[in-house]
């Protein structure tokens, strides 16, 4: 009886041990899965809609709500002009299409500075930013940086004629009148991503409406020309005036003619000043 006892003593004593280990393995497994289930969620990065296009689009091209669909997106890492509603894409009482005046590609964030606005063409009135106005400025081969001016750059403005110098006397000038200014067409070009260069007429700038009046006064009273600044200069130019004078030298003056009568008197020579016949 003892002996039957002491076995199912051992065999109990055995299968508490089993199922303490077997508990065990389970609550590490759980916790082993708890913990991985917190740093997946913990890995998670917030994300909003946003919409983006469904093919290639280039220059002219209409955009429709076909063209477009929304897509989650990197809350911290939205670029700047997205829509994240149809309502912002095509506002309600609005035509049902926006223009494309910068090309993008499939997949590619909608972004408001790539688009013309509801139910507007690709025309330069599109491009214009809030209380600016587009100026023409007349140029030819030399004056419009040999034709590889395109829409999108930035370019210095110097205007040349006759003005007065510093110290008054009237010359030949040329000033910077406007630095880094936008240009938005080259001729009836407005498309940015044209990359052959064109032997221009015209190139249209934005500028605001006392700068329209400064460069129209500047195009009638001289000769306009440009230069093209660098895409990544972010340098700002000072005021820039260069007359005639600085570039042939300072202009020689006609010393005062003198006249003199020369006298010997023994070993010594005379000169007596006297007025100098016409």
């Amino acid at each position: 009886m003892r002996l039957i006892f002491g076995l199912v003593l051992v065999v109990g004593i055995g299968l508490a041990g089993f199922a303490v280990y077997m508990a065990r393995d389970f609550i590490g497994g759980y916790q082993a899965q708890l913990d991985a289930e917190r740093a997946a969620r913990g890995a998670i990065i917030p994300t909003v809609d946003v919409f983006v296009v469904n093919r290639t689009l280039r220059y002219g091209q209409q955009i429709t709500a076909e063209d477009i669909r929304a897509v989650s997106w990197p809350e911290t890492a939205i670029p700047e002009g997205t829509f994240r509603t149809i309502e912002e894409v095509f506002p309600e009482g609005e035509r049902k299409f926006r223009t494309v005046i910068r090309a993008m590609e499939k997949d590619e964030a909608l972004m408001s500075v790539k688009v013309s606005r509801p139910g507007a063409d690709a025309g330069v009135s599109s491009r214009l930013t809030q209380g600016m106005r587009a100026f023409a400025i007349r140029v030819d081969v030399s004056s419009g940086v040999s034709g590889f001016l395109r829409p999108g750059d930035r370019v210095d403005v110097y205007w040349s004629g006759t003005g007065v110098n510093e110290v008054g006397v009237t010359e030949a000038i040329t000033k910077l009148i406007l630095a880094s200014v936008d240009l938005i067409a080259v001729d009836q070009i407005a498309d940015s991503d044209r990359a052959a260069p064109t032997i221009a007429r015209t190139v249209t700038v934005e500028v605001t409406p006392r700068q329209v009046a400064a460069l129209a006064q500047a195009q009638a009273s001289g000769r306009l020309s440009l230069a093209l600044v660098g895409a990544q200069d972010e340098t700002t130019t000072d005021a820039v005036e260069v007359g005639q004078g600085e570039i042939i030298g300072e202009i020689n003056t006609p010393k005062a003619q003198s006249c003199t009568v020369r006298t010997r008197r023994g070993a010594e020579i005379i000169e007596t000043p006297i007025p100098c016949p016409n």
